[in-house]
């Protein structure tokens, strides 16, 4: 699978759930230190979550913590507490159509606008019999760097 037209630059985000996304915010923003940038909230996506960082620049990295809006819904974002990742790319509609077209499962949505206004889609955590390739019980987002991120980590 060389070739590829596309390059993973390396991690946009890591997105933790839970009940009570409160709790979660003691951990990482009053004793870690996570600055609280931003707040996303979908009744699609079955989410309200605060975007925190940590670093600057091309090099900071999103860590959301994310409670579900329905707990009897789906996306049942607080079952999995660390419910995904993301990688930035820096082409995101040309990975997606090759790894597609290389067999990886892509979860439901296509390409849309993510929480913290960037591209995103998801490979979906498990296979199947047409997309034999998947997280492997991992969520994983891929994420469309922008411009300066894709000089600094290209």
């Amino acid at each position: 699978m060389s070739n590829k037209p596309y390059r993973i630059l390396g991690i946009q985000q890591i997105a933790i759930g839970g009940p009570d996304k409160q709790a979660l915010r003691r951990l990482w923003v009053d004793v870690l230190g996570l600055q609280v940038t931003g707040q996303f909230t979908s009744e699609r996506e079955n989410v309200d979550e605060d975007i925190c960082t940590i670093g600057s620049g091309p090099h900071r990295v999103e860590v959301d913590l994310m409670q579900p809006l329905d707990p009897d819904k789906k996306p049942a974002v607080h079952t999995t507490p660390l419910n995904h990742v993301g990688l930035w790319v820096d082409d995101l509609p040309k990975a997606v159509e090759w790894m597609t077209a290389h067999g990886v499962r892509f979860a439901p949505g296509g390409i849309r606008r993510g929480a913290a206004g960037f591209d995103i889609c998801f490979i979906h955590p498990k296979s199947n019999d047409e997309f034999p390739i998947a997280g492997e019980g991992v969520l994983i987002e891929l994420v469309q760097a922008p411009p300066d991120v894709v000089a600094a980590l290209g």
